[in-house]
């Protein structure tokens, strides 16, 4: 067979999705924004979405903790992801835990369409329970990339975003005066007085 740009194997799209999970302050945004920038310096045509109701940092773009940044379409709903993807090689998606349970099947459609879905987001809220859409992401994904914080009580490997302020909604938006990042030992020690 003779290979032209059209139709050489180099140049055909590859779906799939990439899950980037762990605790609050562990890297996960940094993470994202660094994967889709390489993928924008690579001449990919790239779309960032992030649920509508994370507006902490700045209502229009994705910020880490460190005020890294980048373009972002906010949502309400999963499914309006479908409907804003036009012509692209590349989705990402911040804060996946506040996604519909839509989520996972959306990410899908876009893989199966040869499109490569980055998404990031808390594995577990503060109890220590699984988030969201976020198991059912880590089961369908081809590539699962688990960061970690650092325990600030003990230096050990963050487990858990430990709330630190007396709320028991499962959605609390908050930053470092509301979460801190602790291990598993911490946490059980402060949960189990």
């Amino acid at each position: 067979m003779i290979y032209s740009e059209q139709n050489h194997p180099a140049q055909q799209r590859r779906g799939g999705i990439e899950v980037i999970c762990g605790s609050m302050f562990s890297g996960k945004t940094e993470e994202l924004i660094r994967r889709l920038r390489r993928a924008q310096f690579a001449k990919q045509r790239v779309e960032i979405f992030k649920p509508k109701i994370d507006t902490r940092y700045s209502e229009d773009e994705v910020v880490s903790h460190d005020r890294t940044s980048i373009r972002s379409t906010p949502v309400d709903a999963s499914g309006s992801i479908l409907l804003l993807t036009g012509d692209v090689d590349v989705v990402g998606i911040d804060e996946a835990q506040f996604f519909d349970d839509g989520l996972p099947d959306v990410c899908t459609q876009l893989a199966n369409q040869g499109i490569r879905v980055i998404v990031a987001g808390l594995d577990m809220d503060f109890r220590g329970v699984p988030f969201g859409p976020m198991p059912a992401l880590c089961a369908i994904a081809e590539d699962v990339y688990k960061v970690h914080a650092i325990c600030v009580r003990c230096g050990g490997l963050a487990y858990v975003s430990h709330r630190l302020v007396d709320n028991e909604k499962q959605v609390l938006l908050g930053e470092t005066g509301e979460y801190e990042p602790i291990c598993r030992e911490c946490y059980n020690k402060l949960t189990s007085k």
